[in-house]
């Protein structure tokens, strides 16, 4: 039974929600199908007092099951499917008895959407659980009456940020926001006062459905809302360049329903969704963030070995990326050997983590006692012998293969072994890099991305003679700091900052033709990228694009090859040599005002990059950007760089920002359809050169009819 249907002497009913052979409840058809029971019953129950509606799971709802609402085709069949179930929450809704949600645990999107159908809330105080309706992020509207009832009971500007940013809460949080009425600290506490409201409510009615109910701050005529609302349409596109429907649909959704009845608005609700779960940008969202990623979590591009526990790390050197790599390792649970070339540089790795913690505590997420723990699994050193123990170390040294040979050697010498050694870096080959370590098949590359308390991906890069071991090892690890690992075989560049590269040379390719900068950087956006190509190379450095360039041009001479030429050295030679080499210099692209005050792109761009005789369409730069990205990705695989399309699409969502509307650099391909892709691609290439050229393993596959599957 996936729900419990139990009387009570007093005729208080409790509805338990246990959906069997799943961990946690969902909103499938079987749920559907026992909702559809339960409320015959209900209504048909003689001398109904109340209802309260729970869990027997640790968990409330988690949300609609996700791969159903993939599977849904046509607009009509998603508005009818949506339309069914909002029903039978709108019978429960109107009773006439009281309904108490008693939320134990976690309630996201439908979850909460049940919750909010019943007349009162009572939520289990748990820090850990969340309650929100994150349907936004899969491109999707909480079509089960929560964008209805949302805005009815907290008002058009307060229900925004829970519904377009798909913002979550604590059960504190959504107390205090007024979506809870009460918490309790047990279980039993929470039965209690579900009952109590019962006895105390008898005649109970959902606001919205007693005559005269205003929305709470106004309709949208109102003269403090009726300014806002006009203008909030734009600034939203301004953000999302329109790539993203779902945030628009869901305002429209608001503002259309607030000006009419409750039935009339959930319908104009279900329309909406009917067109967003149909749509491409959805099943990009669902497909990466959802199917693909849970793939990704699950272990299918781990090896087949046992697991692995990462107890204590050492970590070599406490720049920006050690201590990083220090504050997330003990974050969560291990120990962490902090070590630099003194005692000085470890102490301010160190006191950089205890920044980031006191930050925490600042805010209110953490208390200072677990500030106090975590600092002390830190400790900062200037002696290799304090590694011993460590069965993983990961090091973080400047990219230069001469200093990571040393610290390899050094840190060796303390380790046991079968204790897992592995560099964090961003373009050298890991089985070059392996050549001074006496234990090759235990050396991994493990690449993080800056900064490393904030980004979620970990790019785990396999060299020839690197060990399954030593790959899961490194894979345990990751999933062990909460970060998404994508797993890759050894290259230059791998494949995170191989393609990421194209991004941002494009961009100063773009600008060695004369395009205007501000055209470029506006491209980015539009693109669906977080930050535009040349704000983002002045992120990266320039003078380190620099060192890498000219670190590639010597590997590819000393293999008696050259390095195929690129229309953006020019423009990195040129920064470089003015000494505009990037934002950490003061200077690059942009200017960076001593003050603080907010960066704005050089006049003298157009100096030294003289401005063309005619500007390229805008939509133009947008596909190069796109289009030179992705067919990199193709290129990666075709080499086998990696071989699995879920490491492909997720890598560059989350490794350096790529378009997530679009689903990662091959689901983009998929987005455009593999012959449209081809075609445009062959245009570009004629135009601009080679780097667009599609690569064998494109053209043969839209031959075959074929397009990019995540297993």
């Amino acid at each position: 039974m996936a729900i419990t249907y139990e009387s009570d002497g007093n005729n208080i009913v409790t509805l338990t929600l246990d959906l069997p052979g799943k961990s946690m409840n969902v909103i499938n058809e079987a749920l559907g199908e026992a909702v559809a029971g339960v409320v015959d019953q209900l209504e048909a129950h003689a001398d109904l007092k109340g209802v309260i509606v729970t869990s027997a799971k640790d968990s409330f709802v988690a949300g609609a099951d996700i791969d159903m609402l993939f599977k849904l085709k046509t607009p009509q069949e998603a508005f009818d499917s949506i339309e069914r179930f909002k029903s039978l929450l709108r019978r429960i809704e109107k009773l006439g008895k009281p309904v108490v949600a008693a939320v134990n645990g976690t309630a996201l999107g439908g979850g909460l959407e049940i919750a909010l159908a019943c007349h009162h809330r009572v939520a289990l105080n748990n820090p850990k659980a969340k309650l929100g309706l994150p349907e936004v992020k899969l491109g999707l509207l909480p079509a089960g009456g929560g964008v209805t009832r949302l805005v009815r009971l907290l008002g058009l500007q307060n229900a925004f940020p829970y519904l377009v940013e798909g913002k979550e809460m604590t059960p504190a949080e959504a107390k205090a926001a007024g979506i809870v009425d009460e918490l309790a600290d047990t279980r039993e506490e929470m039965m209690a006062k579900a009952v109590a409201w019962i006895e105390a409510n008898p005649k109970a009615v959902a606001p919205w459905d007693v005559k005269g109910f205003k929305i709470p701050g106004g309709a949208p005529t109102h003269p403090s809302l009726a300014p806002v609302l006009a203008i909030a349409p734009a600034m939203l596109r301004k953000k999302t360049y329109r790539n993203y429907p779902a945030a628009e649909a869901i305002i429209n959704t608001a503002v259309e329903g607030a000006m009419t009845d409750f039935d009339t608005a959930s319908r104009i609700e279900s329309r909406y969704f009917a067109g967003l779960a149909t749509g491409q940008v959805a099943k990009n969202m669902i497909s990466a963030f959802w199917t693909q990623l849970n793939s990704i979590k699950g272990g299918t591009s781990r090896p087949d070995v046992p697991k692995t526990e990462t107890k204590k790390v050492g970590v070599l050197g406490a720049g920006m990326m050690g201590h990083g790599i220090a504050y997330v390792s003990a974050m969560s649970g291990m120990e962490v050997v902090l070590k630099d070339v003194n005692q000085a540089a470890a102490d301010a790795g160190r006191a950089k983590c205890e920044a980031l913690l006191k930050k925490r505590v600042s805010r209110g997420k953490m208390a200072q006692d677990k500030m106090d723990e975590i600092l002390g699994r830190i400790t900062a050193t200037e002696s290799a012998e304090d590694l011993k123990g460590c069965d993983l170390i990961i090091e973080a040294v400047f990219e230069d293969r001469d200093l990571k040979a040393k610290v390899t050697a050094e840190a060796e010498a303390q380790l046991t072994e079968d204790a897992i050694f592995g560099s964090n870096t961003s373009t050298l080959p890991i089985t070059g890099l392996a050549a001074a370590s006496k234990r090759p098949a235990n050396f991994v590359g493990v690449h993080f991305f800056s900064p490393v308390d904030k980004m979620p991906l970990v790019e785990i890069i396999r060299g020839k003679e690197t060990s399954d071991t030593a790959l899961a090892k490194a894979f345990d690890y990751v999933l062990k700091i909460k970060k998404t690992p994508i797993v890759v075989n050894d290259s230059r560049g791998f494949y995170t900052s191989r393609v990421f590269s194209t991004y941002v040379q494009e961009g100063q390719a773009l600008l060695a033709e004369g395009q205007h900068p501000r055209a470029i950087e506006s491209a980015g956006l539009q693109a669906g990228m977080p930050v535009g190509p040349l704000a983002l190379s002045d992120e990266v450095s320039l003078g380190l694009m620099k060192h890498i360039h000219d670190q590639t041009k010597k590997d590819f001479e000393a293999e008696g090859k050259t390095l195929p030429e690129h229309p953006s050295w020019v423009v990195m030679d040129t920064m470089v040599n003015l000494g505009r080499k990037g934002k950490a210099a003061g200077a690059g692209f942009y200017e960076y005002p001593k003050d603080g005050s907010k960066k704005y792109l050089w006049s003298g761009l157009s100096q030294h990059f003289a401005p063309a005789a005619a500007h390229l369409p805008q939509q133009e730069l947008v596909d190069r950007m796109l289009y030179v990205q992705a067919i990199e990705t193709v290129r990666c695989m075709e080499e086998g760089v990696f071989t699995s399309v879920a490491d492909g699409n997720i890598g560059s969502i989350f490794g350096w920002g790529f378009a997530p509307y679009a689903g990662g650099t091959l689901q983009f391909i998929n987005h455009v359809g593999l012959d449209k892709f081809i075609a445009r691609a062959d245009e570009l290439a004629a135009k601009y050169g080679d780097r667009f050229q599609p690569p064998k393993m494109l053209r043969d596959m839209a031959a075959e009819g074929k397009n990019f599957v995540a297993a």
